[in-house]
């Protein structure tokens, strides 16, 4: 078993995240705490449940915000998902989560994403409005651009948003464009 603690600052508003990411033979498993001033200002606890493979199984996301407290569980369901424990037919066939306060979902579909500069991989998503706490079908496309570069393309919700990202040997995020940047301990602004 490995584990490893990351962070990550937001470039466009004051927020930051800290996950502990475990990786065993068997499962991932993510667990990040998220403060942010976006939308109000809010807490957003997150965790994810991945297969051996880095797809998502599950996630569990917690909001505290001037409107009090929320919660949401994303669960995948054969080739469906479930959110609260209801089905969702909207979001059948939808890849993999997409949280909006974290570069962390990143990675499930660019580690899926071939290697060789020109690559690209599209796929749905169930994207979740983290502050909001809502679950809605998007697409997206990662086109490789390096080994460590990946451009992302949002095709759904936010059709016409693209950034640039680059990755670590794991395909976790060091910087996305416009939005996320990972930080170490000792490190200011």
């Amino acid at each position: 078993m490995s584990t490893s603690i990351l962070f990550w600052c937001r470039t466009d508003v004051e927020g930051f995240e800290r996950l502990e990411l475990s990786v065993e033979p068997d499962v991932v498993t993510a667990t990040s705490t998220v403060l942010c001033l976006e939308a109000g200002g809010f807490r957003l606890d997150h965790r994810w449940r991945l297969d051996p493979g880095w797809r998502a199984q599950s996630v569990t996301v917690e909001r505290w915000n001037a409107q009090g407290y929320g919660l949401l569980h994303l669960e995948r369901v054969g080739k469906g998902w479930r959110v609260n424990d209801i089905a969702r037919p909207d979001l059948d066939g939808a890849e993999e989560p997409d949280l909006s306060v974290t570069p962390f979902c990143n990675t499930f579909p660019i580690r899926r994403t071939a290697d060789e500069k020109g690559a690209s991989l599209t796929l749905d998503t169930a994207f979740i409005d983290g502050p909001a706490l809502a679950v809605a079908r998007s697409s997206q496309r990662y086109d490789r651009q390096g080994p460590d570069r990946v451009r992302y393309v949002d095709l759904g919700l936010s059709a016409g948003f693209e950034a640039d990202l680059v990755v670590d040997g794991a395909g976790l995020v060091l910087s996305y464009e416009h939005l996320f940047k990972r930080v170490t301990p000792g490190w200011f602004p």
